[in-house]
């Protein structure tokens, strides 16, 4: 399993030239490390932390953040399988977020609170797919 945890330049700079003004709804795939990796001079380096513990403290700090945006977790599920794909990949969390616009997302992930918050992100993930959608009709067939 290829390990990502935060978007490369070029991807990032690809998110921004989309359009900005309409909402956006990002599917979040992640898989956890065993045991989270805080840098070793953050307080929490040596408490012994599971990747799913460090990701709550994540959670717990952008939660604000999220709310003031106006974005929300449009759905969740528990992961349970791969029908179609790779058969290494198994994920730990699987939500959809849906933010009122990119631009929305653009000041969150610039947010000083934010960007303190992502450390236990990044100390809990293994790897992950961010991949940005921009919401359609839904309906009673494929296609």
């Amino acid at each position: 399993m290829s390990h990502f945890v935060d978007p490369d330049r070029a991807q990032f700079e690809a998110f921004k030239t989309l359009d900005r003004d309409h909402p956006i709804e990002m599917l979040n795939l992640v898989k956890f490390r065993a045991k989270a990796d805080y840098p070793a001079d953050h307080a929490l380096a040596h408490e012994g932390l599971s990747g799913a513990q460090a990701y709550r403290n994540y959670g717990i700090e952008t939660a604000p953040i999220i709310a003031r945006l106006g974005a929300s977790i449009l759905w969740r599920g528990a992961y349970q399988t791969t029908l179609i794909g790779p058969a290494d990949e198994a994920w730990d969390e699987v939500f959809i977020a849906r933010y009122p616009s990119a631009h929305a997302f653009l000041e969150m992930v610039t947010d000083p609170a934010y960007r303190a918050a992502v450390i236990h992100r990044q100390a809990a993930v293994e790897t992950s797919r961010l991949i940005r959608c921009a919401p359609t009709k839904g309906g009673t067939s494929f296609g």
